[in-house]
């Protein structure tokens, strides 16, 4: 009996939980009004040990790319698929215990079901509205929240009471007669349960998506084939447009689309901020405190212009978590000198609006004035999903190492560990030498010389060190050096090309690359924890003449 009361009071937690989740959803596109599956997740995300994240992270790549997803594309889509799971899972096992729990004295408390049920969605909504109202993101009113909230958990927890007191053997006093006719009753009970689930859950879950809308969230930085822009968005030619080395078909795109930049960040949805009412106090051990807005950063300070390629510290070899576009802003050394440091001071403590944190060591902002507290890219102010109104950026670092929606910078003499960090990644982040093949373009064989040549091409990257040779090697043959276009600057990635004298059969190419200073790149594979993968990039083909 205790496991059909169990099983029972499953299958009505996920009827009653499912329309929850659907009608929160069309709430949250309609009105912004809280979302408890993200806010959950969220909360959990940070609670969690780092290794215990960090593997939910890893196994979360691992999965898209053994279904062959994009793992820039698809990693946000997946993280709140699982955050939306995790929620219905809970609000299944708590009905399933009050099924078990209540079940014991079903005939003793059956009239005092609905207030039970009641009880149980507090039990369930407290917490949540205690985490949409202090780590939520909605714009709402908290009071208007927590009413929305209590509605519906109530509204919960009393259809979880109702399916209780219909399916319950010992307390279903409107059917009277045989154990047959009991059940037969709540069979029938439990499909109009299901059938009005079904359909609160389409109509809501339906709407929700046809209203979702994330501006700028492409995330397919590592794109393979597309467009080669000419100029950037300010209509300027690119510094490197006379040279003769041309991407083969199929390399990424030089210049990343905005649209296409690769979005990372720990909550699952961006962070959004009012440019109009943002400031950035700027305290701790300064002679001078700060408050600036936007304009003072676009308006106050010398304003820097950087072509910027940044890479993701979580990504594999191969990855499409890396991008590259013009980064505006002001040097970091500018705003400390106005703010005047104290001797004393070493570190910089950055805090964003999504709970991340980071500190930068000040000497290396003394030692590189290309450090840049940055308010546009391509011209344009920093789109909501990549750090809007600020974000900082620091050359040869992975970006774990560079906060988005700065809300606060504090001078200090203490090390504090930064976000990830605290978690088990590298304190320092450095850019490991990487080269990926993005195209064997088989399909854009030429002929040259009495020879077919195969374009094979990609990009390597070293952080701010540069690249000076790139190799590729078919099969086991020998090492051949391919040909590097210019780079838009020295703090971007390298597009590589290889004309390869075609060969008919199955072949499998490898490549390598070394830095600026000839140093070549690990060719050992390393997961990317703790301090960013290493190993060599391989593509195969199957070429027919």
């Amino acid at each position: 009996m205790r496991r059909l009361r169990l099983g029972t009071g499953a299958l009505v937690g996920a009827l009653a939980t499912a329309p929850l989740i659907a009608v929160m959803a069309l709430a949250y596109r309609l009105a912004n009004l809280p979302f408890s599956p993200f806010d959950f997740f969220d909360w959990v995300t940070r609670v969690l040990p780092g290794r215990v994240v960090t593997f939910g992270i890893d196994s979360m790549i691992w999965s898209l790319e053994k279904v062959g997803l994009s793992v820039a594309d698809a990693a946000k889509t997946a993280e709140r698929s699982v955050a939306v799971i995790q929620f219905f899972v809970v609000g299944v096992v708590l009905a399933a215990l009050f099924f078990a729990v209540y079940g014991m004295g079903a005939s003793r408390h059956a009239r005092r079901g609905a207030v039970a049920g009641l009880v149980l969605g507090v039990l369930f909504g407290l917490p949540m509205a205690v985490l949409g109202v202090t780590i939520g993101q909605s714009p709402v009113a908290p009071a208007w929240s927590v009413l929305w909230l209590a509605v519906l958990y109530l509204a919960w927890g009393w259809v979880v009471a109702w399916g209780f007191r219909r399916t319950a053997p010992a307390v279903a006093p409107e059917v009277a007669g045989t154990a047959e006719a009991r059940a037969l009753d709540r069979r029938h009970f439990l499909i109009r349960l299901g059938t009005a689930s079904a359909v609160v859950t389409v109509a809501g879950a339906g709407v929700a998506e046809l209203l979702r809308v994330y501006p700028g969230e492409g995330g397919g930085g590592a794109a393979r084939g597309g467009a080669q822009a000419t100029v950037n968005g300010r209509g300027e030619p690119f510094p490197n447009a006379g040279d003769p080395v041309v991407p083969a078909p199929g390399t990424r795109p030089e210049y990343t689309p905005l649209d296409d930049f690769y979005s990372v960040f720990i909550r699952t949805e961006p962070t959004k901020l009012d440019g109009a009412s943002w400031e950035l106090p700027v305290t701790g051990l300064v002679d001078n405190p700060l408050r600036l807005t936007l304009d003072d950063f676009k308006n106050r300070y010398p304003s820097r212009d950087q072509y910027v390629t940044i890479s993701c510290i979580s990504g594999r070899i191969g990855t499409g978590l890396i991008s590259t576009t013009m980064w505006t802003g002001v040097p970091l050394q500018s705003v400390l000198d106005e703010a005047g440091v104290q001797p004393e001071a070493k570190y910089l403590h950055i805090r964003s609006g999504d709970g991340y944190y980071e500190t930068v060591d000040l000497d290396l902002v003394a030692r590189d004035p290309r450090i840049m507290l940055c308010h546009s890219w391509d011209g344009k102010p920093l789109p909501s999903d990549h750090g809007f109104p600020l974000r900082i950026w620091i050359p040869d670092r992975y970006g774990m190492k560079q906060p988005k929606w700065i809300t606060a910078i504090e001078v200090s003499a203490d090390y504090v560990p930064g976000y990830w960090v605290e978690r088990g990644w590298d304190r320092e982040a450095r850019v490991k030498e990487t080269s990926v093949i993005d195209t064997v373009a088989v399909r854009s064989a030429y002929r040259q010389g009495g020879r077919m040549l195969v374009p094979v091409g990609g990009i390597a990257f070293s952080g701010a060190k540069g690249i000076s040779k790139v190799e590729v090697q078919v099969d086991d043959g020998p090492w051949t050096q391919a040909k590097l276009r210019q780079p838009l600057s020295e703090t971007t990635w390298v597009v590589w090309r290889y004309d390869w004298p075609l060969e008919e059969g199955h072949h499998t190419f490898t490549v390598r690359c070394a830095d600026g200073d000839g140093k070549p790149q690990i060719e050992t594979t390393h997961a990317q924890r703790p301090s960013g993968a290493t190993g060599l990039d391989h593509e195969k083909a199957n070429v027919k003449a």
